[in-house]
Parts: C-alpha cells; structure tokens; sequence
C-alpha cells in the first residue's frame, strides 16, 4: 500500500477489520493523519459495525430454522414463493454478515474487486437510466405518480406481465412516477421515488424467464445497485445512497414484491 496513492473503500474497510499486515497498516495510519476525511469515514465504518454487531451478535450463532434451510436448499419450484425464499434468506445474510465492511467488498463490490464478472446488461442500463432521469428537474418521469392507475397499466401490457411499482413510505421514499424504456430491443420499466429532502431512488425492471435468483450489489462512482431476479421479472434498485441504506430499501422492495 503506497501512502502515495488514494484510497479506496476496500483499503479502509481493512483497515477497520484488522485485514491489514504492520506495514500496511503503519501506512494507512500515516495516511489518515493527513486526510481527515478519510479519518472520519473510518470512524463512520467503525461505528457501523459496532451498532450491526449489537444488533446481530446475540442471533449469529442460532441455528437457521429448518423450514427456512429447507426452502433455500430444495430445488425452484413452479410457485415463486421458493425462489423469494431465497432471496429473503440472501439479504439476512448480507444484513448479519454486515459487521465485516470488508467481507461484503470481497463478495459484492464489483469495482474495488476485478476478478468478479461484469453485471448483467440489464443493471448497466438501470445504472444509466437513474443517471439520466434522477437528475432531470421538469421531466423526470413519462407517466407521473397521480396517474398511478394508467402507469401500471401501460407498463404492464407493454412488458406482457402484471407488475405493480413497490411502495416505499415506509423508508421515506413516495413514488414520483415511471417510464418505459428499451433494453436490447425489448420493453422495460422504470419507477422512480423521492424522500422529502429530494433524494432519488429508482427501481428497474425487464422481463425475465431464467433460473438464478441471485441477489447482489454492484457500484460505480455515482451510484449504486442491488439486483436480483426472480421470474418474470429482473429487478435493480439504485440509487445514490451509502450501501447500508440502499440495502434496507431493497428489504422493503423485496417484502412489498413478496406474494
């Protein structure tokens, strides 16, 4: 680690979790003392992981209910309740293995990390299109949230399934409206929601028939996204927010989507 060189997450979050040899870790603490900032990011990494460990510590070591060990191991079934069984028990997972900023880097960060694979094409274009219309002032959305009704309707026939937008009040966000948009040729939606200090989240979704329900976040310099897939529908959330944050809104996307 060159005390020359900048930062990233992934050298402070192991610097947070002891992953760093004397050396290295000499060098980043030569490093904090003359950039503040990234001092007080350490210190907001630390803190975060002692409130997730308070949280999670005492259930850590509970035995995985058998139901639920049974739901996520059998094969996916043609109800799709197995597969959001899986994906709920992915995001407990990421929720009590979140104490270690550094394990989650390892695992999800696909910037920091370049032996991971390139995401899908579908969350590179839920990137681009929050990009574009999060910004935008006068014409954010096609269709706004108080003609919800013609919305879902259209975007439905369009993608040629039934879909609702989630409801997020319950994490701050109230739907500003929607748009279709163009993946590869075919169809795909986009609902956007803002909190009251005009923050902007998006959730992306095209049509999808694959096996995977995978969930996983992907991040690039302006924005971040949890995805996952889960027939008939792929689904990305992005927004710019820290990691923690945008994954408790992905909790309530997942549990308003849950049948």
């Amino acid at each position: 680690m060159n005390t020359s060189e900048r930062k990233t997450d992934a050298d402070l979050n192991a610097y947070v979790d002891d992953q760093l040899d004397g050396h290295k870790r000499m060098e980043m603490e030569a490093w904090l003392a003359v950039h503040p900032e990234d001092a007080k990011r350490v210190e907001v990494y630390r803190k975060q992981n002692e409130e997730l460990h308070n949280l999670f510590d005492s259930v850590i070591d509970e035995p995985i209910p058998s139901g639920l060990s049974d739901l996520v191991m059998k094969p996916r079934a043609s109800s799709r309740k197995p597969s959001l069984m899986r994906i709920a028990a992915t995001l407990a997972v990421l929720v009590t293995g979140a104490g270690s900023g550094w394990g989650l880097h390892e695992v999800y960060d696909q910037r920091t990390n370049p032996r991971l694979n390139a995401p899908p094409t579908f969350v590179e274009r839920a990137v681009g299109a929050h990009l574009v219309y999060a910004s935008e002032i006068r014409h954010p959305v096609e269709v706004a949230a108080n003609q919800e009704k013609h919305l879902v309707a259209w975007l439905s026939k369009r993608l040629g399934s039934p879909l609702h937008p989630p409801h997020l009040r319950s994490a701050g966000y109230n739907l500003v409206g929607g748009r279709l948009l163009e993946e590869s040729g075919a169809p795909a939606a986009q609902f956007m929601y803002e909190d009251n200090a005009g923050k902007r989240v998006t959730v992306y979704l095209r049509t999808y028939t694959g096996q995977d329900t995978a969930f996983k976040f992907f991040h690039t310099e302006n924005a971040s996204t949890f995805y996952w897939m889960d027939a008939p529908f792929a689904y990305a959330l992005t927004g710019d927010l820290p990691r923690q944050d945008l994954l408790n809104i992905a909790h309530t996307v997942y549990e308003d989507l849950a049948p």
